[in-house]
């Protein structure tokens, strides 16, 4: 019998390379490389494992995760890329398996896949099939709001809410407010929007989960955008998925507040259709854990339909 694939993770001692371990360090139908602390950042011993894997998974800065892509000369290594660094190139494959009728198949078989963002996976998940549909212009003046925990800040961030100065790290924050962040034009893309959107993060102090909000006014919307109208069309395309589910009208009628933590330590999300009809307004919601289905669950999910292959 031939060997499981070998799986090399550039950058495994970060946030999502650690979570990526924990998830797949029982399995048996993979091996997982490691380099000794001494060489993880030995430019030579990195490309070697990286040439040497049957998939490598990249969680790196971008700079670096462009480096070692460069570093790549067989042509047999497979990519999952963690960063942000191609989540807009040509040639990579977008790796959210439910964006589209088959994306997860593109995933499988390709040679190159570019992890989600955090915050665009909720954008995303909720804007593509309503824009698909027609139900939401394609050109609509979008403002995305979104809080998530502090560890989407990274290690430096964690260390600040749980470190010896954790008693100064403040409550809640707003930053980006020079709304030039990295992922509108992933949003833009990916959702099929023409304009792009803005956007507005924030963190609180809480460790991981993600609550992401878009409002619409019902008169900038076709006559069909109605709340029954945004919430089927939800619920048909992500009917029979095994990571989202889409709220009914029972659900979110019992529904009047949203916990960001809800879906921690899983690769779910949940997304919610809310709505004033008297004052025509409609609210999207995605709930997910930033670290789940925002990084290193979604990259397992991947990984996973890329090992099918194998």
């Amino acid at each position: 019998m031939s060997n499981p694939p070998l799986i090399f993770i550039d950058g495994d001692q970060g946030t999502t390379g650690l979570l990526i371990q924990e998830r797949l360090r029982d399995r048996n139908d993979l091996r997982l490389l490691s380099l000794p602390a001494a060489e993880r950042k030995d430019p030579l011993r990195r490309a070697e494992a990286l040439n040497s894997a049957d998939i490598a998974v990249l969680c790196l800065p971008d700079p670096a995760a462009r480096e070692a892509v460069s570093w790549i000369e067989n042509p047999k290594v497979r990519v999952i890329d963690a960063s942000s660094a191609h989540r807009t190139s040509a040639g990579w494959v977008y790796g959210f398996p439910e964006l589209a009728p088959g994306q997860a198949e593109a995933i499988a078989s390709a040679q190159r896949v570019t992890n989600p963002g955090c915050y665009p996976t909720g954008a995303i998940a909720l804007l593509r099939p309503l824009v698909q549909a027609g139900l939401v212009p394609a050109d609509y003046p979008l403002a995305i709001q979104a809080v998530s925990g502090y560890s989407g800040g990274g290690r430096a961030q964690v260390e600040q809410y749980e470190g010896a100065e954790a008693s100064s790290a403040a409550p809640f924050v707003v930053y980006g407010l020079g709304l030039h962040h990295k992922h509108p034009p992933e949003m833009q893309l990916h959702a099929g929007l023409t304009q792009r959107p803005l956007f507005v993060p924030s963190y609180g102090a809480f460790r991981q989960g993600i609550v992401l909000t878009i409002a619409l006014q019902t008169r900038l919307l076709p006559s069909q955008a109605s709340l029954e109208g945004l919430r089927a069309a939800l619920q048909a395309h992500y009917a029979g998925s095994r990571h989202i589910s889409v709220l009914d009208a029972a659900q979110s009628a019992a529904t009047d507040r949203l916990d960001p933590t809800r879906h921690n330590g899983s690769n779910d999300m949940t997304l919610g259709v809310f709505g004033n009809a008297e004052h025509g307004h409609v609210l999207l919601c995605a709930v997910f854990d930033n670290l789940g289905k925002g990084a290193s669950g979604a990259a397992v999910q991947n990984l996973e339909l890329m090992l099918s292959q194998f």
